[in-house]
């Protein structure tokens, strides 16, 4: 297990993928997804130049976050319960996983202690399973006007935890369907709101996610190993 390897790998992968598709590399942002790691192992991606990073469980990342010695950069990318929400204040750059007014009421008033604003991703729910988080595709004109009218909270585009297929290409219409959700949404010109981040596609995906016009990519296993 070689973390500067992989990351260089994806780095590269990406670059092609950017290329076949006619996108700048510059324009996806590579999410190195270091839940249920060690500090060390961050510590190690950190010193191959991997700046962002995602967590999914909140004491796990409160537990390690002032073990990491370098300046990352943290987003949280897993399902989060309202009361867990203060943990994370003044800590994390981006919250992917906004799915529920109540959830954006409690973040909004947790930032609104520090004074600054908190950029967000609204979590759509495309494969109708309920075991995952997120917003129903038909409520979330609504969802966004909600949200968008908290003062601390920036909207700036969709996240997605499509069904998972070993076939990449069954995943697309998935990936292709957020990026149509998030055009629609910036056609209606709604104050405070941008669709400029997709965030969507993981180790075994993430190629068709780019295609389909990812923004930031989240990668655990191809950068980390499988998980513990």
């Amino acid at each position: 297990m070689n973390i500067q390897t992989n990351i260089a790998e994806i780095r590269k992968t990406i670059a092609e993928v950017c290329s076949g598709c006619g996108r700048n590399p510059e324009d996806v942002k590579l999410i190195a997804v270091s839940k249920t790691k060690p500090a060390s192992m961050i510590n190690e991606a950190a010193a191959a130049g991997q700046k962002l990073f995602g967590e999914s469980y909140v004491q796990d990342f409160i537990d390690k976050v002032d073990d990491v010695s370098t300046a990352a950069q943290w987003h949280f990318i897993g399902g989060l319960q309202s009361n867990k929400v203060k943990y994370l204040r003044g800590k994390v750059a981006m919250i992917h996983s906004v799915d529920r007014l109540s959830l954006a009421g409690e973040i909004n008033k947790q930032w609104q202690k520090l004074g600054q604003p908190i950029e967000i991703l609204l979590q759509v729910n495309l494969g109708g399973e309920v075991s995952k988080s997120g917003a129903d595709a038909d409520h979330l004109e609504q969802l966004v006007r909600q949200v968008a009218a908290l003062p601390m909270l920036r909207i700036k585009g969709l996240m997605t935890l499509p069904p998972y297929f070993d076939d990449p290409e069954k995943v697309r219409p998935y990936f292709r369907r957020l990026r149509e959700l998030a055009e629609s949404i910036a056609s209606l010109n709604i104050p405070e709101v941008e669709m400029r981040e997709l965030s969507m596609g993981m180790s075994h995906d993430f190629a068709v996610a780019i295609e389909e016009g990812a923004t930031l990519i989240r990668i655990g296993t191809a950068i980390f190993g499988a998980r513990d």
